[in-house]
């Protein structure tokens, strides 16, 4: 049996089960799309839910884990060289679940790195613009009397979405036939958007039918369905 007890975070969040994968995240877009990748994996794991409403992403013993006080991050008991490993960042931890898996990403040198393109293109753009929408449309930011901060990235999520219709033009999925982690990545994101963020018509999600088809084929999966509760709120 693994022992995980020279990670301060077990203290806190004690392992149930240390021979699993240890989640420790919260149902947003960035914490579900680790969620989904292990339901779509099939490996065994065990979340553990980090409440914002308690702080616990500031608590010294998630930063001994994630010293970027942010969900999500994993504890794999499993790690390369059968050593445990800790991990942050949602697409490092997707990058690294794909490799151990040898799943969910695109075959070969070309295929890996185009998928991890558009990996990066939700890192470095979807979520970062999806989420000030949200700041500027449903939370503190909403009363800001100067609304170009919100027209700002208002405009640019429309581009964003529009690139992002355009590629998947003939295609099941960002990658084509085959379903990846760029899909994981970015479809919580676009879900958020539309729904959680209340932002559709800001965007004009209807004129991205791409987006929108796939979209719908994305929440249709059993994997992301469970995914997209996991860990269970209090």
């Amino acid at each position: 049996m693994p022992d995980l007890s020279a990670f301060p975070i077990t203290r806190k969040w004690p392992a149930e089960h240390p021979d699993r994968l240890q989640l420790y995240s919260l149902p947003t877009p960035n914490g579900v799309k680790v969620s989904i990748m292990l339901e779509e994996l099939g490996l065994p794991y065990e979340p553990h839910l980090v409440s914002f409403e308690r702080n616990d992403q500031l608590s010294p013993e998630f930063l001994s884990l994630n010293p970027n006080n942010k969900i999500p991050a994993i504890l794999d008991p499993n790690g390369p060289d059968g050593k445990p490993l800790a991990l942050f960042e949602s697409g490092a931890i997707l990058v690294y679940l794909a490799d151990k898996t040898d799943s969910l990403i695109a075959p070969g040198a070309s295929g890996r790195y185009e998928t991890l393109q558009w990996l990066m293109f939700q890192m470095g753009g979807i979520g970062p613009m999806f989420g000030q929408i949200g700041f500027f449309n449903k939370f503190a930011g909403k009363d800001y009397e100067d609304k170009r901060p919100l027209q700002r990235y208002v405009d640019e999520s429309r581009r964003l979405l529009a690139v992002l219709d355009r590629h998947l033009e003939g295609r099941d999925w960002i990658m084509g036939e085959r379903y990846t982690i760029a899909d994981i990545a970015s479809f919580p994101w676009i879900r958020n958007l539309v729904g959680f963020y209340e932002a559709g018509d800001l965007v004009g999600f209807e004129n991205f039918q791409n987006v929108k088809r796939v979209l719908e084929r994305f929440l249709a999966r059993p994997a992301v369905q469970r995914g997209l509760n996991i860990p269970k709120r209090d």
